[in-house]
């Protein structure tokens, strides 16, 4: 027997008799164990055609549901990345205000680098002229003609 063959000696089924035998399949949810399931309303983009059966209507409404589902939590995911793109913008306006503080830092450490530079040969000069004059004193005391320069 072939695959055709079986489908050709399949009995016929009405929607309504697919409806009921899918009913006899999947078991009825009215046990005392069963929470109720809210349905979303239907989306308003989308309305139900006359003619099409109730197996037909469901499914399409099932679908419907889920692709409205999933572009909420598109939407939703598309909030969390501004919230995110607003804290990357507050976090880069912080980096900006501590770049200009180091920058400041860094002006001011050349500024006191330039006063240190002045003041240590500042001392040096003096203390080459302290050397020179305690050799003069020296020389004076000992006799010695003075240098000359």
């Amino acid at each position: 027997m072939t695959v055709n063959h079986e489908i050709d000696d399949a009995p016929s089924l009405s929607t309504d008799k697919l409806e009921q035998e899918i009913g006899k399949i999947i078991p009825r949810r009215n046990t005392p164990f069963a929470r109720a399931v809210q349905i979303a309303p239907m989306p308003d983009y989308v309305e139900h055609r006359e003619g099409v059966s109730q197996v037909g209507s469901l499914s399409a409404e099932a679908v419907v549901r889920e692709y409205e589902a999933a572009a909420k939590e598109m939407e939703a995911m598309g909030a969390d990345l501004i919230r995110a793109a607003q804290k990357c913008e507050a976090m880069t306006a912080d980096v900006h205000k501590a770049i200009a503080v180091m920058q400041e830092t860094a002006t001011a450490y050349r500024e006191d680098a330039k006063k240190m530079f002045a003041r240590i040969e500042e001392c040096a000069l003096l203390s080459e002229q302290v050397r020179k004059t305690c050799e003069e004193m020296r020389q004076r005391i000992a006799g010695e003609p003075a240098l000359q320069e």
